[in-house]
């Protein structure tokens, strides 16, 4: 751990604050490795006047970004992605050391960085706008794309560095400076990422202002950026509870949001069914990152005539998940980020019992350094129960049963999040209706495939409580910028629209 400390550069005095310089007037803030509890680094915080210096070189950034061409914008992502690809293994085990997932994923996390960098390169030359024909003669209307302004990343510790590469890696190219306010569960991934970045920056000629960073308190820091009218655009990943407030906040100044909140996402198993890929999906999404993703599986929708079948192989598949040090690449499972999230899980377990669930496997805390390692649970539950309802950020899989496929359908949607679904079965009608308007209410939809790993090339989100924004591929890319009509006149009088005279 020391060993890729150093080579980031994270040792000695750190400081949270970035905008060209790097500074922070704060509290420190410790940094823990959930591998042994061992302490990692101290960091100076950013308060309150530091954000306000931190905006305004955001927003100087931003009126010089803005005015340089996409294409040549889209020149500083791609060299971004080249020293992501140089630090792949030492970054995904950073990722590891101070969020707990196991290396392979940590190195597939900064492959999406990667892959998301390229995919915004191809975009820098597709920032396409329409014409339309008028209804005046000699008129020629259009739109156009234009830079937004500064954009708020808001990052949760799940995912510490790929959702913050979403936003930039489009914004950047979009025209946009950024701010970003990681998780303080994991400040130290923000940190070498940002120095890798202001690397970039200088050696492109760009101001580094364009990527800043602040890592501080919420009530001093979340406050201010959540507030600020110069902050176009909030992109937050977090619970249901804090989009809410942050939807609330930036909404009544009349700001943009990107909620990406709470997942409770199901699989549905039918009698058609292929079971080994059933099991493989439903193990990688339950069990990977130790169930804190927000497209973990968490409910199994599997009709009556194959439950039994189902869960005694998924109790024997658990059985051999290797547990420990996400650095051991026989680790299949790492440990929770901190002890607080171990709590809330064993708080959840003793729950699913009073509302008369059944454990069925698992759910006990294990007796390692560190105090963050669990055994993933498995737990037989209604889907109407309370505990179910809402989403557990752990490694607990409830097996839920149905009679007909209108019944599953029913227990799928019947829950107030909508991020991540699935299907497994080889029965067309039943895939078909899945996909269908009146199948899944979720963003994410899929037919033999798990609900965890979902691709950069397509819209990442979901509806109901799960917020409605979306990242990543597709047209994401427009939320981050303003449109603007056009109607140019190269005719020698002023038609009215719609036929109206007026004045003559």
């Amino acid at each position: 751990m020391k060993q890729i400390l150093e080579k980031f550069g994270l040792t000695g005095d750190l400081y949270g604050g970035f905008d060209g310089e790097w500074f922070g007037h704060g509290s420190i803030l410790e940094s823990y490795s959930p591998i042994d509890g061992s302490l990692l680094a101290k960091i100076h915080q950013v308060d309150s006047s530091d954000y306000e210096r931190i905006a305004k070189s955001a927003e100087r950034a931003f009126e010089v970004w803005r005015d340089v061409p996409a294409p040549k914008r889209g020149l500083l992502v791609r060299a971004f992605a080249d020293k992501l690809r140089e630090h792949k293994d030492d970054l995904g085990a950073l990722v590891s050391i101070e969020m707990g997932k196991i290396h392979m994923e940590g190195k597939g996390e900064v492959q999406e960085m990667i892959d998301v960098c390229d995919f915004a390169v191809g975009l820098s030359r597709q920032l396409y706008g329409l014409t339309m024909k008028s209804e005046r003669e000699e008129h020629f209307m259009m739109e156009q794309w234009h830079p937004l302004g500064i954009v708020g990343i808001i990052t949760a510790f799940n995912f510490p560095v790929a959702v913050w590469s979403w936003n930039i890696a489009l914004s950047l190219v979009c025209g946009d400076s950024n701010i970003w306010k990681p998780s303080s569960k994991t400040p130290l991934i923000a940190l070498a990422c940002t120095k890798l970045a202001e690397g970039v920056c200088r050696e492109q000629g760009v101001d580094p202002a364009v990527l800043s960073l602040v890592i501080g308190k919420g009530s001093d820091v979340g406050e201010k950026i959540l507030l600020d009218d110069r902050v176009k655009l909030i992109s937050c990943t977090g619970s249901t509870s804090v989009g809410r407030r942050v939807g609330r906040i930036v909404g009544e100044r009349l700001g943009r949001t990107i909620l990406e909140l709470g997942g409770n996402n199901a699989i549905i198993v039918t009698p058609d069914a292929d079971m080994e890929m059933a099991l493989r999906a439903i193990l990688f999404g339950a069990v990977g990152t130790t169930g804190q993703r927000c497209t973990s599986t968490r409910r199994i929708i599997v009709h009556k005539s194959i439950k039994e079948t189902l869960v005694n192989r998924l109790i024997n598949a658990y059985k051999q998940v290797k547990i420990g040090n996400p650095l051991d690449p026989e680790t299949i499972m790492g440990p929770m980020v901190d002890t607080g999230a171990v709590k809330e899980m064993m708080n959840a377990i003793g729950l699913i019992k009073e509302q008369g669930g059944k454990i069925l496997y698992g759910g006990e805390q294990l007796d390692l350094p560190g105090g963050c390692y669990v055994t993933p649970c498995i737990a037989e539950a209604k889907n109407e129960m309370e505990i179910v309802q809402n989403e557990t950020f752990a490694p607990i899989l409830y097996i839920i049963e149905y009679s007909d496929f209108e019944e599953a359908l029913r227990l799928h949607n019947g829950v107030p999040q909508g991020l991540s679904s699935a299907i497994f079965t080889n029965n067309f009608r039943e895939a078909q209706s899945f996909l269908s308007a009146a199948g899944s209410d979720c963003g994410i939809a899929n037919v033999n495939l798990g609900t965890s790993g979902a691709e950069i090339g397509g819209a990442f989100g979901g509806e109901k409580e799960t917020g409605g924004g979306r990242e990543s591929g597709s047209d994401s890319w427009k939320t981050y910028m303003r449109r603007q009509t056009n109607t140019l006149n190269y005719s020698k009088n002023l038609i009215l629209a719609q036929g109206i005279k007026f004045g003559e």
